[in-house]
């Protein structure tokens, strides 16, 4: 269980996510990265939910942006029809979010590519929490991209028990 956030907002995406992981009700470790880089393609990811299984799916979205000269839409699309179609790896259990400097994806193993419309989007067992607290301070006030992950975050660690407020947050900045 985990928490990640992304926050679309002038020329900034931003991508942060909790360090803690959870072994039923037991935290194992409070000081994971599950928010990294792709500096090649310059490309932010995050995961929820199984380690292996989203590592794997980090390292296969990796391939497709190899693949397809970093274009992130068709990456995303390739892993989803792969990530469904194929027997072992539609036994992932994973959310994927992605981001560059111009799209976000939340990556599904049912298929689903959803890029969210106001730019704010979350997943994880925080998820709720970080989104509506995110979409709440990118209406009302004018803090940065970076501020708003970091307080939903914060905010989903003092509500959901599989979160934590060891963060890391990354971010990317559009040429202006």
């Amino acid at each position: 269980m985990t928490t990640i956030v992304s926050v679309r907002r002038g020329n900034q995406v931003v991508v942060g996510g909790d360090g803690q992981v959870s072994l039923g009700n037991t935290v194992m470790k409070g000081s994971a990265r599950k928010v990294n880089v792709l500096a090649k393609h310059q490309v932010i990811t995050g995961f929820a939910g199984s380690t292996a299984d989203a590592i794997t799916l980090r390292d296969l979205f990796e391939q497709q942006l190899d693949k397809h000269q970093g274009n992130i839409l068709t990456a995303v699309i390739q892993l989803a029809r792969e990530w469904r179609s194929d027997r072992v790896l539609r036994r992932l259990e994973a959310l994927m979010l992605v981001a560059n400097k111009d799209k976000t994806f939340l990556i599904s193993g049912s298929g689903d590519i959803i890029e969210p419309e106001d730019g704010v989007i979350a997943i994880g067992s925080g998820g709720n929490y970080a989104l509506a607290s995110a979409r709440a301070l990118v209406d009302n006030t004018d803090l940065s991209a970076r501020d708003i992950v970091e307080k939903s975050l914060h905010i989903a660690a003092g509500i959901c028990v599989f979160t934590n407020d060891n963060l890391t947050i990354e971010q990317l900045e559009a040429a202006s």
